[in-house]
């Protein structure tokens, strides 16, 4: 099978840095026409399923990549983000001044930290594995499109490198950025990661 995990496009959450988590927001604007953007880059793809996960901002991306394909995307609520509990709202700089010790260690070392209500690296690949392994099954000889967020993109990374959540900021997952791997038996071939050139000159608004 062969896989396109695209982060969500723009929110105004991912341009001020904020941890959005559970939380339901939106796409600005500019997230729209990235999404847009996704959508004609692989419009001609070949495109058998397209999934998402349960977030606004996840969907409506699905919605517009599944368009040119005559697709409904699918929700797999096992591909939301990672719960970010108390976190949930803040900055990365408001989180280094209201809680520097686990500020500190979500840069070092996030695969040991819980946020408080929040949910554990271990915890979310967990059941990203799970989804994945039904997306791969169902899913043998085609080519799909995975909709999420920026923890879960560098999870399937990581798992397709043979790495663990130990190595999350190793890759990264920019706002509508496009990672393809392709599966085979037992082994994950990752050939592109988090590309970004569909975003250079992207559709404009009503287009």
């Amino acid at each position: 099978m062969r896989l396109f995990a695209v982060r969500h496009g723009a929110t105004e959450y991912s341009r001020e840095r904020r941890f959005a988590g559970s939380r339901d927001v939106p796409l600005t604007t500019d997230g729209r026409l990235q999404a847009d953007a996704v959508a004609q880059a692989l419009a001609g793809a070949g495109v058998a399923a397209v999934y998402t996960s349960p977030l606004e901002r996840a969907r409506v991306c699905a919605e517009l990549i599944a368009k040119p394909h005559r697709l409904e995307p699918r929700v797999e609520p096992d591909v939301r983000e990672m719960a970010f509990g108390a976190w949930e709202g803040i900055t990365r700089e408001e989180l280094r001044g209201r809680f520097p010790r686990e500020a500190e260690a979500w840069r070092l070392t996030p695969h040991l930290v819980t946020p408080p209500g929040g949910e554990t690296l271990a915890a979310v690949a967990a059941r990203v594995r799970g989804a994945l392994a039904r997306l791969i099954a169902a899913h043998a000889g085609e080519t799909a499109v995975l909709v999420s967020h920026a923890i879960v993109v560098r999870l399937i990374v990581l798992a397709a490198l043979g790495l663990g959540p130990e190595r999350l900021w190793a890759v990264d997952a920019s706002p509508a950025g496009i990672t393809e791997i392709e599966y085979l038996g037992d082994w994950a071939t990752v050939h592109r990661m988090n590309t970004l050139a569909h975003l250079d000159d992207p559709p404009e608004a009503g287009s």
